[in-house]
């Protein structure tokens, strides 16, 4: 009888753990930028192949890559989509969680957008007047700084509109928050000469000045949902939002993107480099889980397919910024390739 007893439970235990041993769908999490791209190759490669559907889960770069890195094993992503580069840190902590064999592959270009409705007049902005605008602190006077005092864009300065400084942004966790930390805040600040100076004096104060954002209310998280961000323009012409570029593209009719000194956030000139708050777009793949999951090695196909992220392939029409040829072959042959790059690039 208790022979059987122990059956019994066994029996009932496997029952229970069954499903944690397999995982018949890929699960993919991070950049909010990246979901509409990473779903459409999603959808297409359930349409296309006998695998199930990806579940894409928009959670921003820095909390995918939080939860890709926290271990080896099903119950973990096995994909993280990111709007930025991986961090060092992020590395080491994958390293620390047993999650040694990353694949980084890049799959275009993004511009970061400072957009409103279009019932309001375009802005005509430099990086320079952003950083004075939505920073926590800014310069009173030579090596001194205050809490930001300005309350309009007029503040700032008188060529800027005379409204109250009200934009919505992504919060810390976010990818898009962190480059336009750095291609737009840093690159304003770093135009004044002692903030620049501080880089080789001090580079841990330099960044804490040219990264942080204000936090009295000029300046709102609006969570991972650029989609909200562009309704709540729609419902207040005064307000701004930053996004990536594919956002302002599908939404058009709605909304315009800023110049940003004095360029405009248009597909060739984010293309090229022009400008100057333009970044790149990547994914990182956990090598462990290819093959005990199904289907990995053929979405990384779909997704580098020139149907997928080609000049004319369907995520450009979705507003990505395609690469080169040269950079496409790159990036197509080592994801294909399962090339472990991330440790190599990072540590």
């Amino acid at each position: 009888m208790l022979k059987q007893s122990i059956v019994v439970a066994a029996l009932v235990a496997a029952a229970w753990t069954a499903p944690a041993e397999a995982r018949d769908q890929i699960r993919i999490v991070g950049s909010s930028t990246v979901y509409p791209f990473a779903t459409a190759v999603a959808e297409q490669f359930g349409k296309t192949t006998s695998f199930k559907t990806p579940v894409v889960e928009s959670t921003g770069s820095g909390g995918g890559l939080k939860l890709f890195c926290a271990g080896v094993g099903i119950e973990h992503p096995d994909i993280a989509n990111a709007s930025r580069r991986i961090k060092k840190s992020e590395v080491e902590q994958c390293k620390k969680n047993g999650v040694t064999d990353v694949v980084e592959v890049r799959v275009g270009y993004d511009g970061i957008v400072v957009a409103n409705s279009k019932a309001s007049a375009q802005m005509k902005i430099s990086r320079q007047q952003l950083f004075l605008a939505l920073a926590k602190d800014v310069p009173a006077g030579e090596g001194k700084l205050q809490p930001n005092p300005y309350k309009m864009w007029s503040d700032v300065d008188p060529s800027l509109p005379k409204i109250k400084i009200e934009v919505l942004g992504p919060p810390p966790t976010s990818g898009t928050r962190d480059a336009f930390a750095e291609l737009a805040m840093e690159g304003g600040c770093k135009k004044i000469k002692w903030i620049a100076a501080l880089k080789k004096s001090d580079k841990k104060k330099y960044k804490a000045v040219c990264h942080s954002v204000r936090e009295d209310g000029a300046y709102v998280e609006a969570g991972e949902n650029d989609v909200l961000i562009v309704r709540k323009l729609e419902a207040n012409p005064d307000a701004f939002g930053i996004f990536g570029f594919s956002f302002l593209d599908q939404n058009a009719d709605k909304i315009q993107g800023a110049l940003v000194d004095g360029v405009a956030p248009e597909f060739e000139k984010i293309s090229s480099g022009e400008y100057p708050v333009s970044r790149s777009l990547q994914f990182y793949v956990k090598k462990a889980h290819v093959g005990s999951v199904p289907g990995i090695k053929e979405y990384l196909a779909e997704f580098t397919s020139e149907k997928a992220w080609g000049p004319e392939g369907y995520l450009a029409d979705k507003g990505l910024i395609p690469m080169s040829d040269e950079e496409r072959k790159k990036w197509g042959s080592e994801a294909n390739g399962l090339v472990v790059n991330v440790n190599e690039k990072m540590m």
